[in-house]
């Protein structure tokens, strides 16, 4: 793979999007509501292992994948998430349909219309969620003056069902999994269409970012994790994959193009806070300063109604400098959509970083005196 160089310090990789867009296509194939996340572990073991990238499991299959690096001790990580959205049976309903109550935090107007999976103990069947007064020739305009909510849906399953007798006889239950169809949709000029791209598109950009530093034989001077959870939609996530030994972690996730967000599409979105408060302020300049020095395209925001990996961490009680870095996704947790600009800058910051120093160099310390902890500039700003 050619590279470009720009001054001393990291080698920019060129990222092979070809390899980044159809990743994202196959991870978006495997069905992966928190809770149901087996087969999308296995297909992401069996890529780290075709890439040459050993790793290890947790119990419950979050992936701790190891990039080699000059410095053994501390490590760094970059992490994302596999888990998607997705839906529970709450109910056997009288009609022959299924009550839903929702994986993870995500509209019912958006499920309204969705084709899906259930993942029953005797397999798998298909079928639609609709709202409860679905048709117009039946119940005319009380079809758009109802409800919004996952009590006013219902799942129809393609199978001969009528009442709740017939779904017990075909085996389904309370608490069988649904899975959402992504119908993804990837557009000559670049736009990506689907659901679940929070954050499948982050894994790929994971992928696509080590891939590169590796066909490029570049040479990592800190350890580098790649962690991929199970969990952070339903609010755990990176509370268990860690070990003592990491010093800084970037999570990998979707911004919020909308109406008050300063998030975009294109480029790279550095978020400087989410709900659970500021991320840290030198990781965070390390990497905005990666996007100058190698004229990434990127702008900052801030989220009220957000959180990310990076909580779960820290709430597990991790002594990590933690940052976000994101791909543009509007409609986030609807169907969404983003932009091969944004997850290909994101893929050459995420190889930069890999490439880069630790941002504070007394990390190398878990604890230890005053020498060497790093200073916040406080100085009158020049006009």
């Amino acid at each position: 793979m050619d590279t470009a160089s720009i001054g001393p310090g990291p080698v920019r990789p060129v990222i092979d999007t070809d390899y980044l867009t159809d990743l994202l296509g196959r991870l978006l194939a495997i069905p992966s509501p928190a809770g149901y996340t087996d087969e999308i572990v296995h297909f992401c073991g069996e890529e780290l292992k075709r890439l040459g990238i050993p790793f290890e499991l947790t119990r419950r299959g979050a992936i701790r994948a190891e990039l080699e690096g000059n410095l053994r001790s501390p490590h760094r990580a970059v992490v994302s998430h596999v888990d998607t959205l997705g839906a529970m049976v709450k109910q056997l309903k009288p009609n022959g349909r299924l009550e839903l109550v929702s994986i993870g935090t995500w509209s019912a107007r958006f499920a309204e219309g969705a084709r899906c999976t259930v993942f029953t103990d005797r397999g798998t069947y298909r079928g639609t969620i609709l709202p409860l007064k679905a048709s117009g020739h039946t119940f005319n305009e009380e079809i758009d003056t109802q409800p919004v909510g996952w009590t006013h849906v219902e799942l129809r399953v393609d199978a001969m069902a009528s009442t709740q007798a017939d779904l017990l006889r075909l085996g389904f239950n309370v608490g069988d999994i649904v899975g959402i169809d992504p119908q993804p949709e990837f557009l000559p000029n670049g736009f990506i269409n689907s659901r679940h791209l929070d954050d499948k598109a982050g894994v790929a950009v994971m992928f696509a970012a080590a891939k590169a530093v590796r066909d490029a034989g570049l040479v990592l001077p800190v350890q580098c994790l790649l962690l991929f959870t199970i969990s952070e939609e339903v609010g755990s996530g990176a509370s268990s994959v860690l070990h003592g030994d990491v010093a800084e972690m970037v999570t990998v996730d979707n911004a919020t193009p909308a109406p008050g967000q300063n998030s975009r599409e294109s480029g790279v979105t550095v978020a400087m806070a989410d709900s659970t408060g500021p991320f840290d302020w030198h990781l965070t300049q390390r990497l905005l300063g990666l996007c100058r020095d190698y004229d990434i395209a990127h702008q900052r925001d801030v989220f009220r109604y957000y959180r990310c990996d990076s909580a779960a961490a820290i709430e597990a009680g991790n002594d990590i400098r933690t940052a976000l870095v994101c791909f543009g996704v509007d409609a986030s947790h609807g169907y969404e959509r983003t932009h091969l600009h944004a997850l290909r800058s994101l893929a050459e910051l995420i190889a930069l970083y890999m490439q880069s120093d630790m941002a504070v160099p007394r990390d190398r310390r878990q604890i230890g005196p005053m020498a060497g902890f790093p200073h916040q500039p406080n100085d009158p700003a020049e006009s």
